[in-house]
């Protein structure tokens, strides 16, 4: 709509209306006259752009703007009351405020936007670690079985009672009939075989003797 007149329009209906002031444009506006729009628009067109602009400092956010002021201007011409000041000083203001409007949504927008850059991150750095944890616990797991079936058959049932059982030396060599210091010397060998395998992976982990 604001576009639809040429300069050459303009100024003919410039003078057909003997340069009627902004009041009595708005005046005519009121009164759904497009002419009196395009007379607006043409005559204030510069200083509400360098107001926009010293704002968002987009050109195209720029020209956005000033269409949105006018149309705006066009939609709320029944609420503009002259006594209570000038039109151009209405008009800037509803510029500088429709502009300041575009900026905070824009920063708004990239906010939002690196939050969910720095949440998406994060989750991709936990899936990765939690994958990471996986596999070193089913590394460690695989080496301990293999580790545990190479044992001789003494040394395992060793550890399965002390570990597995919950018995100390003392209950093993009672249950067992096999004298403590074999018992002490099958689990010290044992759990330096398991110690081995699991440092072989990186995973080795204290083995508690407390209960032995």
């Amino acid at each position: 709509m604001l576009y639809e007149f040429d300069h050459q329009q303009i100024s003919t209906l410039t003078e057909t209306y003997g340069g009627p002031t902004d009041e009595q444009l708005m005046t005519l506006v009121q009164h759904g006259n497009e002419s009196a729009l395009a007379i607006l628009y043409h005559r204030h067109t510069a200083i509400l752009r360098t107001v926009i602009s010293r704002v968002v400092h987009n050109d195209a956010d720029t020209d956005d703007l000033l269409q949105e002021c006018f149309v705006e201007l066009w939609r709320r011409a029944a609420t503009y009351d002259e006594t209570k000041g000038k039109l151009l000083g209405w008009l800037i203001t509803l510029a500088r405020r429709r502009s300041i409007d575009r900026v905070r949504r824009r920063q708004a927008y990239f906010r939002a936007e690196e939050r969910l850059l720095e949440r998406s991150k994060s989750d991709i750095e936990d899936s990765h670690n939690h994958v990471e944890e996986e596999a070193n616990a089913t590394d460690c797991s695989n080496a301990l079985k293999k580790a545990l079936a190479e044992l001789p058959d003494a040394q395992r049932e060793a550890l399965q009672m002390a570990y597995y059982q919950g018995l100390s030396q003392r209950e093993i060599a009672a249950k067992t009939g096999i004298p403590l210091g074999t018992i002490k010397t099958r689990l010290e060998l044992a759990i330096r075989k398991l110690r081995a395998a699991l440092l072989a992976i990186g995973g080795a982990e204290e083995w508690s003797m407390a209960r032995c």
